[in-house]
């Protein structure tokens, strides 16, 4: 790390926080957090137990819930150097808003707080805590097969909560092969929202509507973001109105991995051969230890 790889001999330690939405439904993107990190110089490990940020429950005013949810992150990651996350959404819920549940509490407000300082969103880590040397080996995958031209959207905890912005575009720029161009309204709400999409579904199936059209305004052949929910939110509009276009995770695209998009068959469903993607949703090149 810069600034701190000089003062310490052993590589950061790094909790994986790898997010309920990877886990059931996108694992791959959590094997290429694991490979992106490791490339970078880090020691990953993913600590058993670990569930949900809270974030539902916090949004729906169920401050129990997620005090205990938030009590349970802090006793499995505190022992890191750095708790990350391939997600906005849950780090932002982590790095803001943990302290918050603990207002009457000074110990665990305290430990919260520790945490929260320490809590980073994935290419907002690579970029700006590894820094440039570890932004360099992780330059030369390749694009995505039959993918060329991909657009960027902003998923808006990470981007308003964490500031990141800059940081995945800096680090997709070393991706052989692609060209990255921006949409129209890229920093605008897919309309996933968590809990949103549930409570407002018109307006939500009209926002993402407007997404998945500016994607095609683009010229784009594949879309990226940072949250697993957003892409989920746009793959299921693109393929409800036909439209063609495929959906990674940034960290699938930066760690080469991006074999199957969000939303396309597996080998071995009808009307796929071998050549069209790999089952389980990535290649998946070895499991980080768990602790």
């Amino acid at each position: 790390m810069e600034g701190t790889s000089r003062a310490r001999a052993a590589p950061p330690r790094v909790g994986l926080f790898v997010t309920c939405l990877v886990d059931l439904y996108r694992p791959s993107t959590g094997f290429a957090a694991v490979h992106l990190l490791e490339a970078a110089g880090c020691e990953v490990a993913v600590p058993r137990g670990q569930t949900c940020c809270g974030q539902p429950a916090f949004n729906s005013g169920d401050a129990g819930t997620a005090r205990a949810l938030a009590r349970s992150i802090i006793d499995r990651f505190e022992g890191f150097d750095y708790l990350v996350a391939p997600s906005g959404s849950c780090a932002g819920m982590i790095r803001r808003h943990l302290p918050e549940l603990f207002a009457g509490d000074a110990g665990w407000r305290e430990r919260a707080e520790g945490l929260a300082d320490r809590t980073w969103e994935l290419t907002s880590f690579l970029v700006d805590v590894c820094g440039a040397p570890a932004a360099e080996r992780l330059r030369g995958a390749e694009a995505p097969r039959g993918v060329r031209r991909a657009t960027y959207h902003d998923s808006c905890s990470g981007l308003r909560e964490l500031g990141v912005r800059e940081q995945p575009r800096r680090l997709l720029a070393g991706v052989a092969g692609l060209d990255l161009v921006e949409m129209p309204d890229a920093e605008v709400c897919c309309g996933f929202g968590g809990t949103f999409c549930v409570k407002y579904p018109g307006v939500s199936g009209r926002m993402v509507s407007e997404k998945v059209e500016n994607i095609a305004a683009a010229g784009a052949e594949a879309v990226l973001a940072g949250d697993v929910g957003c892409l989920l939110n746009i793959a299921g509009r693109m393929r409800r109105e036909g439209r063609a276009g495929r959906v990674f995770h940034v960290a699938e695209v930066l760690a080469g991995m991006a074999d199957r998009g969000i939303g396309e068959p597996a080998v071995g469903s009808p009307g796929t051969t071998a050549a069209g993607g790999g089952s389980g949703g990535g290649s998946g090149r070895g499991r980080a230890p768990e602790r």
